[in-house]
């Protein structure tokens, strides 16, 4: 039921009688967030080399196409201007070269051992490296070493078209210019070895860069420290003959490099006492730096990357933290749910199991139905009510309907119904109105949509033999299955609905007495004041009202009744934003009963958490587990991602399992769990997202009216009858 209000951002009509068709902002921000997690992945995997990564290695090929006087020359190849000329260091002079770096563990361990042994060297970086950590390539500047490139992420560049290569450089790039504002002519390429290496596949990329204006910068000793050979090995394969110039390959990063470290502080020393000095490289050839500084929008552009980049790191380090979150509670719920339901089965279905003293309950009833455009389904209502085995009253309260909902109920001519007429004013007015009207001090509300079993009143009214007990929750169940989005819902309610009803149960803090069926006692509705629109979610605000004012909210599972859940994407939207905006409006409502004492804390410090945690928090943190399953299926590890995507669709369908073997439903329904868990969880996701920021907006979302169909016109386990409902017992 809803008041009948214009929608809240609804397009005004413009001048000329059109409609103006503007996206509401609580549409437009879910989307932006979405979009703007996925684009930060998309970045973080960029920079890790997850994307865009090529780790192709072309095997050696012919060389008859390489200028004889590069393979026979140095390590410098000079192939700028169209001529290929090659340099070799000077003799006594080492030049020390780092590949892959910079590294957050490694690199600044190297370039201590080159601070304490006075030396300097050439680091060749990647891009990737570079952009997440920016302030270790400033340190090597600022150290006096010399930056060289070394692709964005290291690819073979013999694989590689034109563009692609001019894309690795120029990424490269704008990473040094972020981190440092330089850029280098110095270029290194992946996979390289000496200039005797060079091979028909190699030698057009090296005449490509250096028509980009880089020299290419191979070496002559490899120091063969990834293979990790031991400490000597590597001084061996670093040491130079006597008297000759080198250019020395090492790595500062691509693993584990204590060895590194170590043979640095005794290679360098021990060649320094036979007159090598230890250069960058254009200082071994006496040539101007390599380095230019950049100014202007190129400077801005690198170190917006680099702040992009860094932002991307700690966004995907939250997200990261949020799924381990979401983890533990997704599987603390489900814990949780599994022990505490049995516990309540068991107990409420022993054979000897009393609500209490004054067991079994037989007083009278009354039944609050309030309608507001409920013609299609108050005559299945009403029916339905009128095969109950307890003795009631039935107060039919229409709220202002302009389909005759109210003539409707007349024209039955029912024994012992009642129909109360008022201006449209909103379902907790109705309800406020029924109970005032009410002959009985037992009072059980449903929706207008609903319909009750014969045996429903009388089980929903037996907790009440426990004088402690001020209200019942129902078993809510979706009568309209038949449809895939029904079967959805219907797993949802019997799944999370039910078994978290029997869990907050036997917690004692409920959050909510369902509006198709619970019922109240009227000294515990006097007592809180009565039904409130101070929030959306009116059944939840007044659960949590009577829990704090000391009464015990308990579970019926055997009060069943059945509601005609909505059977399009767009009603479905509607009910549920309705419902995660109240909630979050009751909880803030009673925010103060976190500090308060007596009844009121033990709800505030046990209930208010809980329903945060799982209700608000949980479900709006879910999404990451959609988002890193999109992200590993597509950039890794796969085999991981399905096999823990299917882990966790596992424990979920053995706790629905449970839940229906509990609820005594058939499985069947379950075989679409797969797909609700794709498709019908990601309508939720947004749907509480929207939520979300129209409660930070400070939005005001009102009541609005879903259309119904009458789609449930008895329980299913009563056949619909059309013959002329019989006359109940009286009533008092």
């Amino acid at each position: 039921m809803a008041s009948r209000t214009r929608r809240p951002g609804s397009a005004p009509a413009a001048r000329d009688g059109s409609r103006r068709r503007r996206v509401p902002m609580r549409l437009l921000l879910p989307a932006f967030v979405l979009v703007a997690l996925m684009a930060m992945l998309m970045l973080r995997g960029y920079v890790h080399s997850e994307i865009l990564a090529d780790h192709r290695v072309r095997p050696a090929a012919a060389n008859d196409k390489v200028p004889r006087e590069v393979l026979e020359g140095g390590p410098v190849i000079d192939t700028r201007g169209g001529r290929s000329t090659t340099l070799s260091v000077p003799d006594d002079s080492v030049v020390l070269t780092f590949d892959d770096g910079p590294d957050p563990e490694w690199t600044p361990k190297v370039l201590d051992a080159l601070k304490r042994n006075d030396a300097h060297a050439v680091f060749f970086i990647t891009g990737t490296m570079a952009s997440r950590h920016p302030e270790l390539v400033q340190r090597m500047v600022d150290e006096g070493h010399e930056i060289g490139l070394h692709t964005f992420n290291h690819p073979d560049l013999s694989y590689q078209s034109k563009k692609r290569i001019d894309w690795e450089l120029s990424q490269n790039q704008l990473a040094l210019a972020g981190a440092a504002g330089i850029r280098s002519s110095l270029f290194r390429p992946p996979y390289s070895a000496q200039a005797g290496s060079m091979d028909n596949n190699s030698w057009p990329v090296t005449e490509y860069i250096g028509s980009r204006g880089y020299i290419t910068i191979v070496n002559n000793m490899d120091s063969e420290d990834w293979r990790k050979p031991g400490v000597e090995r590597i001084i061996r394969n670093s040491t130079p003959e006597p008297g000759k110039g080198a250019i020395v390959l090492m790595h500062d990063s691509g693993g584990e490099r204590h060895q590194t470290v170590q043979a640095l502080d005794r290679l360098i020393p021990e060649l320094k006492s036979r007159g090598y000095r230890f250069q960058n490289l254009t200082e071994a050839l006496k040539a101007p730096s390599a380095h230019t500084e950049v100014s202007g929008l190129e400077l801005w552009k690198g170190r917006a990357w680099v702040f992009v980049v860094d932002i991307s790191d700690n966004v995907t380090a939250i997200l990261v933290v949020g799924l381990a979150a979401i983890g533990f509670l997704v599987f603390a719920r489900f814990g949780l749910m599994l022990l505490l339901s049995g516990i309540h089965t068991r107990r409420t279905r022993r054979r000897d199991f009393t609500w209490g003293p004054d067991a079994p309950v037989t007083e009278p009833v009354s039944v609050l139905v309030p309608a507001y455009n409920e013609a299609k389904c108050i005559e299945n209502t009403v029916h339905s009510l009128m095969k109950s085995e307890h003795p009631i009253e039935i107060i039919v309260i229409d709220d202002g309907s302009s389909d005759g909902t109210a003539r409707l109920v007349e024209g039955l001519a029912l024994p012992n119904v009642r129909v109360i007429r008022q201006l449209n004013a909103g379902k907790p007015a109705a309800l406020n109105r029924g109970v005032a009207n009410a002959r009985h001090d037992l009072i059980v509300m449903m929706d207008g949509d609903t319909v009750f079993e014969p045996s429903t009143v009388r089980e929903l009214v037996q907790p009440f033999a426990d004088p402690r007990v001020g209200a019942v929750a129902g078993n809510a169940k979706v009568g309209n299955k038949d449809t895939l989005i029904g079967a959805w819902q219907h797993i949802e309610y019997v799944m999370g609905f039910n078994l978290d009803r029997r869990m907050y149960d036997v917690l004692q803090c409920m959050p909510t007495i369902p509006g198709a069926v619970g019922a109240f006692r009227r000294a515990a509705l006097e007592r809180v004041g009565g039904m409130s629109d101070d929030t959306l979610a009116e059944d939840t605000d007044i659960t949590m009202a009577i829990h704090r004012d000391g009464w015990r909210v308990v579970y019926a599972e055997k009060a069943r009744a059945w509601t005609e859940a909505p059977e399009s994407v767009q009603q479905l939207w509607s009910q549920r934003y309705r419902w995660s905006y109240g909630t979050m409006q009751a909880i803030w409502k009673h925010r103060r009963a976190l500090v308060e004492r007596g009844p009121s804390g033990r709800f505030g410090r046990v209930g208010l958490p809980l329903v945060s945690l799982f209700m608000v928090l949980a479900p709006l943190l879910a999404p990451l587990i959609d988002v890193f399953l999109v992200y590993g299926l597509v950039f890794g590890p796969t085999d991981k991602t399905i096999l823990a995507w299917f882990g966790v669709l596992a424990v979920q369908a053995v706790c629905a399992a449970y839940a229906f073997v509990l609820d005594r439903e058939r499985l069947t329904p379950l075989i679409s769990l797969p797909l609700q868990q794709i498709l019908y969880r990601q309508l939720m996701y947004v749907v509480l997202l929207q939520s979300w920021i129209t409660a930070l907006t400070g939005g005001r979302l009102r009541w609005q009216k879903l259309r119904r169909k009458g789609g449930v016109s008895a329980p299913p386990t009563v056949p619909a009858q059309r013959q002329q409902v019989r006359d109940e017992r009286p009533v008092g």
